[in-house]
C-alpha cells in the first residue's frame, strides 16, 4: 500500500472528506446529509421539550417555554457567530495543506469557546428579567419563563464549547462524529424531560435541566474526541491559548457574522414582542409553528455551512473554479430540498400542529396563519444563506452583515413601526419576512459577484 492509498484510507477512517479534488456534487451532499441529520435531531429533541410540557403541564408553560428563544438568541448569537470564523479559519489552513496553522486555529477555537461561553453565561443571568420586562412577557407566564431561562444559561458555556469544536471538525470535513454526539445528547435530553417533568413533576425548571445536563453531554464527547484525534486537528491541553494570527482572521470573519446573527436576533425579538401582545394563546401558536418551520430551515441551512466550508477550503488551495462550482452546487440543492421539505409541511401542517397544540384549536388556528404565509416563501431564505456562507467562505463577512442589516433588520423595524402599526395583524407582521428575504438576496448576489470577481484577481493575477 503506497502513501497515498494510505493518507486516503486514513481520512476515510477519520471520517473528512478532500474538498480540494474531484468532483464536488457527491461530496458536498455527503458533507451536507450529516448536518441536516444533526439539525433535524436537534430540532426534534427540542421539540420534545415543547411536546412534553404541552402535554403534561398546559399551555402556559409551553408558552413560558417556547417565548424566550429569540432572547436566548439575541444573547448568543454573536458568541456563537465566532464559531463561524473558527470554522472558516480552519477550513482556510485545511485547504492549504498547512497543518500547523490548522493546530493553531483549533487551539484558539477552544480558547476563545471558554472565554465566550462564561461571557454569555453572566450576561445572560443578568439580563433575563429586564429584558423580558421589555419584551412585554404575558404576566401569567413571566415567572416561569424566568425560571427555565437562568437555568438554560447554565449550560452555555456547554454550548459554546461544542459550536466550536464542531465547526472545526465540520471545517476539517468531518460532519459524521458532531451528528453522533449530538444524538447522544438528544437521547439524553428527552430521556431527563420525561424523568423531570412526568416523574418528578417539576415542568418547567425540568426541561431546563434536562437541556442543560445534555450540552454538557456533548461538549464532553466533542472534548475527548479532539482530544484522540490524530494529525493536526489534534488537541493537546497544554497548547489551549490564543494565536495571535489566528485570532484575528477568526474574528476578522466572526465577528461580524455574530453581529448580524444579533441584528437579526434582535429584529425577531421586537416581532416577538408584538406576537406578545396578541396573548398567551398568540405566542403558544407562533411558537408551535416557529418549531415546524424549523425543520425548514435546518435542512436548508445544511448548504450554508457546506458552501462556506467547501469555499474557504478551496480559496485556501487558490482554486477560484472549484469556489464557483461549489456555489452553484449549493444554491442547486438548496433550492431542490427547501422547496420539497416546505410543500410538505404546508400540506401536513394541521396534523402536525395537533402534535403541539392537542387542546387548543385556537392556537392551532394562530399557528397556521404564520406558516401559510412563511412556507411558500422560505426558499428565499436558504438562498440568501447560501449566499451569505460563500461570501464568508471568500473571506468576506463584513459585506454580508451589512446587506443584512439593512435589507433584514433595519426593514423588519421599519416594517413593525409604519405597515404594522397601520395594519396590526399577525398576517401583516409574518409578510416582513418574504419581503426581507427578496430584497436581501437580491443584494448578497450582487455582492456575490463583485466578491467573486476580486478572488479570481487575488489568486489568479495573470487572470
Amino acid at each position: 500500500m503506497n502513501n497515498q492509498t494510505k493518507e486516503t484510507v486514513m481520512k476515510n477512517k477519520s471520517g473528512e472528506i478532500d474538498m480540494t479534488n474531484g468532483p464536488l456534487a457527491g461530496k458536498i451532499l455527503l458533507f451536507s446529509l450529516p448536518l441536516i441529520a444533526s439539525g433535524m435531531l436537534q430540532l426534534l429533541f427540542n421539540a420534545a421539550d415543547v411536546i412534553v410540557v404541552g402535554q403534561y403541564v398546559g399551555s402556559d408553560a409551553l408558552a413560558a417555554v417556547s417565548s424566550n428563544t429569540s432572547l436566548i438568541n439575541l444573547i448568543i448569537n454573536l458568541f456563537v457567530g465566532l464559531s463561524v470564523g473558527a470554522g472558516v479559519t480552519v477550513s482556510f489552513y485545511k485547504g492549504a495543506k498547512d497543518d500547523q496553522g490548522v493546530s493553531e486555529a483549533i487551539h484558539t477555537s477552544v480558547a476563545l469557546s471558554i472565554v465566550t461561553g462564561i461571557t454569555a453565561m453572566v450576561i445572560g443571568l443578568c439580563v433575563s428579567k429586564f429584558a423580558l420586562t421589555l419584551m412585554n412577557v404575558p404576566e401569567k407566564i413571566f415567572d416561569q419563563t424566568l425560571l427555565y431561562l437562568r437555568i438554560y444559561f447554565l449550560g452555555i458555556p456547554a454550548q459554546m464549547f461544542y459550536n466550536f469544536g464542531a465547526a472545526s471538525l465540520r471545517a476539517i470535513g468531518n460532519t459524521k462524529h458532531p451528528l453522533y454526539y449530538l444524538a447522544f445528547a438528544g437521547v439524553i435530553n428527552v430521556i431527563l424531560n420525561l424523568i423531570f417533568v412526568i416523574f418528578c413533576g417539576i415542568g418547567v425548571a425540568g426541561v431546563a435541566l434536562a437541556t442543560t445536563i445534555s450540552q454538557y453531554c456533548s461538549a464532553i464527547l466533542v472534548f475527548i474526541h479532539l482530544l484522540r484525534s490524530k494529525g493536526s486537528e489534534r488537541l493537546i491541553v497544554s497548547k489551549i491559548r490564543f494565536t495571535a494570527s489566528k485570532l484575528t482572521r477568526i474574528i476578522t470573519v466572526g465577528l461580524p457574522a455574530g453581529l448580524q446573527s444579533t441584528l437579526f436576533a434582535i429584529s425577531n425579538v421586537l416581532i416577538q414582542s408584538s406576537i406578545n401582545s396578541f396573548g398567551e394563546i398568540a405566542v403558544a401558536g407562533n411558537s408551535a409553528a416557529g418549531n415546524i418551520e424549523g425543520f425548514i430551515y435546518i435542512a436548508m441551512n445544511a448548504f450554508y455551512h457546506s458552501s462556506q466550508t467547501f469555499v474557504s477550503q478551496n480559496v485556501g488551495a487558490k482554486k477560484p473554479e472549484r469556489v464557483r462550482k461549489a456555489f452553484k452546487i449549493c444554491m442547486l440543492y438548496v433550492g431542490l430540498v427547501g422547496g420539497i421539505v416546505s410543500a410538505a409541511v404546508y400540506i401536513f401542517a394541521p396534523e402536525l400542529l395537533l402534535i403541539y397544540l392537542p387542546d387548543t384549536p385556537e392556537a392551532v388556528n394562530y399557528a397556521l396563519q404564520r406558516i401559510s404565509v412563511i412556507t411558500v416563501t422560505y426558499v428565499l431564505c436558504g438562498f440568501m444563506e447560501v449566499l451569505t456562507g460563500t461570501m464568508r467562505g471568500m473571506g468576506r463577512s463584513v459585506m454580508p452583515m451589512l446587506v443584512s442589516l439593512v435589507g433584514t433588520c433595519i426593514l423588519r423595524v421599519v416594517w413593525i413601526y409604519t405597515v404594522f402599526a397601520a395594519n396590526p395583524t399577525l398576517q401583516i407582521l409574518f409578510i416582513s419576512y418574504p419581503v426581507s428575504w427578496i430584497l436581501t438576496s437580491s443584494a448578497h448576489f450582487v455582492c456575490y459577484l463583485y466578491s467573486r470577481k476580486k478572488l479570481v484577481k487575488m489568486l489568479l493575477p495573470s487572470a
